[in-house]
């Protein structure tokens, strides 16, 4: 669907840009991160007035929720708090209403049904392929708002797998859903904290990296098998992330099994496990980009992934891959690991040349010059 036009312009000519904060409502991780930085990328883009002829005259708010506990910093963009609901009757009422004279970009999987003149990303379509990883509420919650959203606003996605799969379960053409990717080069900005690893008792290239959440599609029990068989307590396995032997349900014991489950970690002590793994394992079923590869990468870490298509979309030539059901295969990948060593020079270009594929400030272009394309009335 095409954005509308007739109400984004006010009385004196000039386009109002709305921009959905509901994101600050919750901790920064995943799509709120995506939602921070490209609202970040924008603003720079704003303050360098490097933004395309058309919209040269727009004015530019961030609408947060009351509830809004995280904080961005921005230069031009106004941000201000709105409403007294939260979660999505925020979106539904108290953002529809607000934003009712302007464009509204929504970044982070929903917005408001009712607002006509939206671009909404929605990240990927694993609502509806794979329902049961969810609980039976939130997937008809949103299948619903999916669907509704499609008929009253333009659907974006971060990757041309997601653009696939949303043209299909939306019943879109493909051509009508832009692509504006993820990037991972805010993490190059992050200080490593090298004192995780006397906390953890691991040694620099001695050990297998493992970052994601207890979602059923990040698919860690494979990993977990994975370190079993290889029978190397010596070179263990590290999971970052909320997790515990009840969540894995497979009668692993993990302390006895070459894993250590380090739970919640800071961003600085993350990156000094990626500037010093053997390797990052990334064992995902189903991801509508695949981040934290590209988030080794720029440490120089070896990354073993799974063949989801849209992680070989993000990862291409720059890391080695399994399928994601098979722990022996995954096996095979790190004991090769192993036997190879620190990354070569050739596998050290091909990271960097996949790195510079993606960036926030690209990303946050790409969106601002269809933005500015002609809409239809």
């Amino acid at each position: 669907m095409t954005l509308s036009s007739h109400r984004a312009t006010g009385r004196n000519g000039e386009t109002k840009f709305f921009i959905n904060g509901r994101f600050l409502s919750h901790k920064i991780t995943g799509v709120e991160r995506y939602a921070a930085e490209i609202v970040r990328a924008i603003d720079g883009l704003l303050a360098k007035d490097q933004l395309p002829a058309p919209l040269s005259a727009a004015t530019w708010h961030l609408l947060a929720p009351p509830n809004a506990s995280e904080t961005i910093a921005l230069e031009r963009i106004k941000v201000r708090k709105i409403g007294r609901l939260s979660g999505h009757a925020w979106d539904q009422i108290d953002l529809a209403r607000a934003a009712a004279s302007g464009r509204l970009i929504s970044l982070a999987n929903s917005g408001p049904v009712l607002h006509s003149d939206q671009i909404v990303v929605i990240h990927d379509a694993q609502v509806f392929r794979r329902p049961d990883f969810f609980s039976w509420r939130y997937a008809a919650a949103h299948h619903s708002l999916g669907r509704l959203l499609a008929r009253r606003a333009t659907i974006a996605t971060v990757s041309d797998f997601s653009r696939r799969e949303l043209s299909e379960v939306l019943d879109l053409s493909a051509s009508a859903i832009p692509v504006f990717p993820n990037s991972a080069e805010h993490f190059a900005a992050t200080l490593p904290d090298f004192n995780v690893l006397d906390r953890f008792g691991i040694k620099p290239g001695r050990f297998f990296l493992s970052v994601g959440s207890v979602k059923k599609n990040k698919n860690i029990s494979v990993a977990i098998r994975a370190a079993q068989l290889l029978e190397r307590p010596d070179v263990p396995l590290v999971v970052v992330g909320d997790y515990n032997n009840k969540v894995f349900q497979t009668g692993l014991d993990a302390d006895n099994a070459g894993v250590i489950l380090a739970g919640r970690l800071s961003d600085g002590e993350i990156a000094a496990l990626y500037a010093r793994a053997l390797a990052f394992v990334f064992p995902s079923l189903y991801e509508g980009f695949g981040v934290p590869p590209l988030e080794a990468m720029l440490f120089g870490c070896p990354v073993i992934a799974s063949t989801a298509a849209a992680v070989k979309e993000t990862c291409g030539e720059a890391a080695a891959y399994f399928d994601a059901t098979d722990a022996d295969a995954l096996c095979r990948r790190m004991l090769e690991r192993l036997e190879a060593g620190s990354l070569s020079d050739d596998e050290r270009a091909k990271q960097q040349n996949r790195i510079a594929m993606f960036s926030w400030q690209k990303s946050a272009h790409a969106l601002l010059q269809f933005l500015a394309q002609p809409r239809s009335h």
